[in-house]
């Protein structure tokens, strides 16, 4: 059966310079500076890890690029837009266009894995046809098929989620995501609740399907050996700062864990 493949579908104009663009960011809760003057670029089709241990400002990092949390000076470009200058309406509008995969699944456990992935189609449509999969139109429905199928989760589709594994919760939430038709992939730490092959298998999915799709992938991540194995370039955070900014292709384990040893700035 060959099944549509809905995702990469930008909708936005081509972008000649960086997809993401951070310029000078700082941050602060007022007490110590969480981030201070960050500056890096990721173009399309990159997959970026950014890494640091526990506190360095990853995660913090990651809210600012869509305004979970605001930052306290500094720039960020996505998209082609300025997200610190959008609006209500416009920021839940950028929002649809970028695809997140969080640490914890953030599934509905008594709905199935077909009702969970057609979530993702509320980023450009509303209403209790977009809550459940029988009430879904049959090209929104078959959409949502063709997301599972590339997760590989076809048959698991009328499931419900709390009976699924760990990692496939996971690509549950990969194939809603999917459903959003997302121009950029933000991955915070995709692999920390999963058991060692769990946790490479749900890697080595997202950087296929975003190489297939040409979307430029940032991925959060603790682990060295997939921060190697599935990233194209390397920053690494320290006290807020980058301190390390490196192409993967010319990074290897010792150097990493020399970057995790430096003392904290």
């Amino acid at each position: 059966m060959n099944l549509p493949q809905f995702v990469g579908t930008t909708t936005g104009p081509a972008l000649a310079g960086p997809v993401l663009l951070v310029s000078d960011l700082s941050k602060s809760y007022g007490g110590p500076v969480v981030l201070r003057g960050v500056s890096f670029a990721a173009f399309s089709g990159v997959s970026l890890a950014i890494i640091g241990a526990n506190g360095s400002g990853k995660s913090t990092l990651l809210k600012c690029l869509i305004r979970l949390t605001d930052p306290s000076s500094g720039k960020i470009e996505m998209l082609g837009q300025s997200v610190g200058d959008m609006g209500a309406r416009a920021l839940r509008q950028f929002r649809s266009r970028v695809g997140v995969v969080w640490q914890k699944h953030n599934l509905v456990p008594r709905l199935s894995a077909l009702s969970n992935v057609l979530h993702g189609v509320q980023a450009r449509m509303s209403g209790p046809r977009s809550w459940w999969q029988w009430a879904a139109p049959a090209e929104v429905r078959a959409e949502a098929m063709a997301c599972l199928a590339r997760v590989g989760l076809a048959d698991k589709a009328l499931q419900r989620v709390d009976s699924l594994s760990g990692g496939q919760q996971q690509r549950v939430a990969i194939a809603r995501m999917l459903m959003q038709r997302p121009e950029l992939v933000l991955a915070d730490e995709p692999d920390a609740s999963l058991d060692p092959q769990s946790g490479e298998d749900v890697m080595r999915l997202l950087s296929d399907l975003a190489r297939q799709d040409g979307l430029t992938l940032i991925i959060i991540s603790h682990r060295l050996e997939h921060t190697l194995a599935f990233s194209d370039r390397i920053i690494g955070l320290s006290g807020g700062v980058i301190t390390l900014d490196v192409a993967t292709s010319q990074a290897d384990p010792a150097m990493l864990r020399r970057f995790f040893d430096k003392p904290t700035q």
